[in-house]
């Protein structure tokens, strides 16, 4: 075990002194929390660009429009020009919808109240803006007929608030960013490092002391697996601070499952580095190996949105239970207790990945 805590300690140092190492482990995982984070991390509140054509004289339409574009739901476009060329921007995209209020909107009726029928427009091949901005401001009509009426009408619709209740998409997505980092320190960190030893004779020297394979392997780990908690670390501190994650969990139970996660994570790094003859054969295997996690466990979109045949067949990739039991712990505040079968999962993987690791090292 001395010898083991030694070649990790000197390790550790190496890489620290190795700038090309530090990037990769430490910078580049942040490019895309940055990225993303700019996706995502901005203002959550829906708000919708529109053209407003308002062809009615009434004050009730005057008042509606202004009491309209004074919220924070809707942005109104003033240069979009007639309504044929804001359709048309529509249909680039440049805008969400085109509101039109007809001349007779806001004329009394029978009942000497204010009515009329407001026009949405929307992009046929994009309904769900259109159909999400006319939800919206049919409930604004509503509660505006029961400001006239004085009437409730006699069945209504109650929202409760979840759990998840004010959670940004950038809490969702923060799983899968650490879930990517820990991937790509793993196995394209270790992937390349261990061949590299071999071309340079690093590991032939090491081969020449008693230090056994199973050492180099549980040493290699250790020092990655420090070296990894700090990339972590440093993303959760950018995370809470520049992006406002929101952790609805406990960071005691996201250690406890992250370390399992990792270790079973640095297991396929070891393995292909440790099997590899060349940096070349690495680098193919390491595409085989890391390709179907990153784009196939739920890292850039969710599993859910898969084929059902496909959900169940991704569960079972290594990557899959972890990012799922960051997610549910972030976000739905699970514990390790909840997550047996993601931490079972991860486990049988430990098990098989090391022990294929240890069969098939090869130190040249």
């Amino acid at each position: 075990m001395n010898a083991i805590l030694l070649f990790a300690f000197t390790q550790t140092k190496r890489f620290f002194r190795d700038p090309i190492a530090l990037f990769f482990t430490f910078a580049f995982p942040l490019i895309f929390l940055f990225v993303f984070g700019g996706i995502f991390g901005g203002n959550d509140n829906i708000k919708f660009e529109v053209a407003i054509y308002n062809n009615s004289d009434t004050a009730f339409a005057k008042k509606f429009v202004s009491d309209l574009t004074s919220g924070d739901t809707f942005e109104q476009v003033t240069d979009a020009g007639t309504i044929e060329s804001a359709k048309e921007k529509m249909g680039r995209g440049e805008l969400d919808t085109v509101l039109v209020l007809p001349q007779n909107f806001g004329n009394p009726n029978k009942q000497s109240l204010p009515s009329g029928q407001l026009e949405v427009y929307y992009d046929e091949a994009k309904p769900q803006t259109g159909q999400t901005v006319a939800s919206v401001l049919s409930s604004v009509l509503a509660g505006i007929n029961n400001d006239l009426t004085k009437t409730a009408p006699p069945f209504s619709v109650k929202q409760v608030a979840t759990t998840n209740s004010g959670l940004s998409n950038f809490d969702y997505t923060f799983s899968g960013l650490l879930g990517f980092s820990m991937l790509s320190l793993a196995i394209f960190g270790l992937a390349s490092r261990i061949p590299a030893d071999k071309n340079n004779g690093s590991l032939r020297r090491i081969r020449a002391t008693p230090f056994r394979p199973s050492q180099l392997i549980v040493g290699t780990m250790l020092y990655y697996g420090f070296i990894g908690a700090l990339a972590v670390l440093l993303m959760i501190i950018l995370g809470v601070t520049i992006f406002n994650f929101d952790m609805r969990g406990s960071w005691l139970q996201f250690a406890l499952f992250s370390v399992p996660s990792f270790i079973m994570l640095l297991g396929f790094g070891l393995l292909v580095g440790g099997a590899s003859k060349n940096e070349n054969q690495s680098a193919v295997l390491t595409q085989i190996v890391a390709l179907p996690m990153m784009f196939l466990s739920g890292v850039f979109f969710p599993r859910f949105l898969m084929p059902d045949w496909l959900q169940a067949i991704t569960a079972y990739i290594p990557l899959s239970p972890v990012i799922d039991g960051i997610r549910m712990i972030t976000t739905e505040a699970k514990t390790v207790v909840d997550l047996g079968p993601e931490l079972g999962l991860i486990a049988l993987w430990i098990v098989l990945v090391y022990l294929l690791t240890i069969k098939l090292f090869r130190w040249e």
